[in-house]
C-alpha cells in the first residue's frame, strides 16, 4: 500500500515529531543542542514558518508550527534535518543516518489544541522524569511563555496573546495551565494523531479540512463520527 504524503497546509498549527534511528541519542554535548536551534531558527525564517514551541529531548524533538506556504515546514524539516546530520556525524566521528525515517507530523485544529499541544509540549521532560517541574528543563520554548527568558525562535501564536491583557497575566495564566496538564486521552492523541499523520480536531474541523485538500485526512470519512471527538 502507497504511503500517504504528508498532511500539510499553510495557516494551519502542525504538531511535528522527529525520532532518532532506534530511538538513539541525537546530542552529545549542549552544543549540539544549540547547533539545532540555531538551524531552526535560520531555517523558519528562511522558509516562512511560524514555530510556537519546541521541545529538544535526548533523541527525538517536538514542534508547533505554522507554515506560510504548503512547502514551508518540509522545506525546513528537510533543511534542518540534513544540516545538523552533517554536523552530528563530523563532531561525533560517526557515518550514516541519524534519524528515524521521515519526521512525523499533522496538523490540529486551533481553538481545541493548540494551547494542549504546547502543554503537552512542555511536560515532555517531566513525563521522561528528567525534571520536575518544565520551568527546570533548559531544551525548550517553556521558560519564553513563562517570562523567565526571551526566546528569539518563538512566535506567540494569537491565542496565546488572548490568554491576558498584560504580559504578566499571560505568562501566570500559561503557567497556570501547564501547571493543571492535560488529560491522558489528550495526550495519546496528541502523540497519536501526529504519528499517523490524521488530522486531530472535532468532525466539523475535520470535513472542512478535507475540502482543501486530495489528500486524505482522516482514517474514517469525514462525515463518520471521530474517534476523538470526546477529548
Amino acid at each position: 500500500m502507497a504511503r500517504l504524503p504528508r498532511l500539510t497546509l499553510p495557516g494551519y498549527p502542525h504538531h511535528v515529531i522527529q525520532r532518532g534511528n532506534n530511538r538513539q541519542p541525537i546530542f552529545a554535548t549542549q552544543a549540539d543542542y544549540l547547533m539545532l536551534l540555531q538551524l531552526l531558527g535560520e531555517n523558519a525564517v528562511k522558509f516562512g514558518v511560524a514555530l510556537h514551541a519546541y521541545v529538544l529531548m535526548s533523541n527525538h524533538f517536538h514542534l508547533l508550527a505554522t507554515p506560510d506556504t504548503a512547502e514551508g515546514l518540509p522545506q525546513m524539516m528537510q533543511a534542518v534535518g540534513r544540516r545538523y546530520v552533517r554536523y552530528f556525524n563530523d563532531t561525533q566521528h560517526r557515518s550514516g543516518t541519524l534519524w528515524e525515517g521521515r519526521y512525523k507530523s499533522t496538523l490540529i485544529q486551533t481553538d481545541r489544541y493548540l494551547l494542549a499541544c504546547m502543554v503537552y509540549i512542555d511536560l515532555n521532560p517531566v513525563r521522561a522524569g528528567l525534571v520536575t517541574q518544565a520551568a527546570d528543563y533548559p531544551w525548550s520554548s517553556h521558560t519564553h511563555y513563562t517570562g523567565q527568558r526571551i526566546d528569539k525562535l518563538i512566535t506567540p501564536h494569537p491565542l496565546f496573546w488572548a490568554l491576558g491583557n498584560t504580559p504578566f497575566a499571560r505568562e501566570a495564566a500559561y503557567a497556570e495551565l501547564v501547571q493543571s496538564g492535560i488529560t491522558s486521552v489528550q495526550q495519546t492523541a496528541l502523540t497519536d494523531s501526529a504519528l499517523s499523520g490524521w488530522a486531530l480536531g472535532e468532525p466539523d474541523f475535520v470535513a472542512d479540512l478535507q475540502k482543501r485538500t486530495e489528500r486524505r485526512v482522516s482514517k474514517t470519512s469525514p462525515g463518520r463520527p471521530f474517534a476523538i471527538k470526546n477529548l
